[in-house]
């Protein structure tokens, strides 16, 4: 919560925020002035299943899919983003998941 009290998402400038579990890894883009998920991209995703080889390692998967959130995003217009890691700390899976996103176009 204590991040959650400086990192707050505006409509010119909406919050990414990250989960992830041991095998998978989710992350999303709200509005939190209307409470709304504009953009979201998980590891278990339809689209991204087929991307993802079952030889890959769990960071090369985050960076795909900050890649593909990146790519929706810049889709519904939405340039830049407040990243909000959630409590975890920057490093590995998430520091992958945003590399890939600030690699798609993401401004953070």
């Amino acid at each position: 919560m204590s991040i959650r009290n400086k990192v707050f998402g505006f409509a010119e400038k909406p919050r990414l925020t990250v989960t992830r579990s041991l095998k998978h890894i989710s992350a999303q883009i709200i509005n939190d002035v209307d409470g709304k998920t504009l953009v979201s991209a998980s590891s278990n995703d339809k689209e991204l299943r087929g991307m993802i080889k079952p030889e890959m390692k769990r960071t090369e998967v985050s960076k795909i899919v900050g890649a593909q959130l990146a790519k929706r995003a810049l889709a519904a217009n939405i340039g830049a983003v407040a990243f909000d890691r959630n409590g975890y700390i920057y490093h590995g899976r998430i520091k992958a998941l945003a590399d890939g996103a600030r690699e798609g176009g993401l401004n953070f």
